[in-house]
């Protein structure tokens, strides 16, 4: 597995990187940090609609609850970010440990969640997938620590108890 994720991390890190995608990338990252796009999107959703505001106000508060979480899991599994001769990752991050990706953990815990109150919460899956695939993609996390932090998050959104 060690060697496929390291071939599939190179792979993310030298194709397809252009000024824009990058720029696009780093963003997305930024805005990922502590959940904070997930808490701001489910906020909004919450102001915009006239049901559910107790569900729409767990997932926005899942977001930085799911990257308490995925902390506690990276401080036993210890798992260092990677190292690619020559190619410096494209961000910055809180922390040494990579494993798992926090951006997926909670990206995906709101999207599942979303999903559960409001069937249209499913489009919450693409910014999901933008934001962990950028990880790898700027050298932040090996592609096992994006999986895991989305089958992480998967759970998180199926199990938290929602009003609805």
């Amino acid at each position: 597995m060690s060697r496929l994720d390291l071939q599939l991390l190179r792979a993310m890190r030298t194709r397809g990187h252009t000024p824009g995608v990058e720029k696009l990338m780093r963003v997305l990252g930024k805005a990922g940090n502590n959940g904070g796009i997930w808490v701001a999107l489910c906020l909004v959703v919450l102001a915009a609609t006239d049901s559910n505001a107790e569900s729409w106000l767990i997932c926005a508060l899942l977001a930085p609850a799911a990257i308490a979480i995925n902390y506690a899991v990276k401080l036993v599994v210890k798992r260092p970010r990677p190292v690619l001769e020559g190619l410096p990752p494209l961000g910055g991050a809180p922390s040494s440990l990579s494993f798992p990706s926090a951006h997926a953990t909670s990206s995906f815990a709101v999207a599942t969640a979303m999903t559960r109150v409001d069937p249209l919460g499913a489009i919450a899956f693409a910014l999901a997938i933008a934001l962990s695939l950028g990880r790898p993609y700027l050298g932040m996390h090996y592609p096992s620590d994006v999986l895991a932090g989305a089958l992480l998050g998967i759970v998180l959104g199926l199990i938290v108890p929602l009003s609805l």
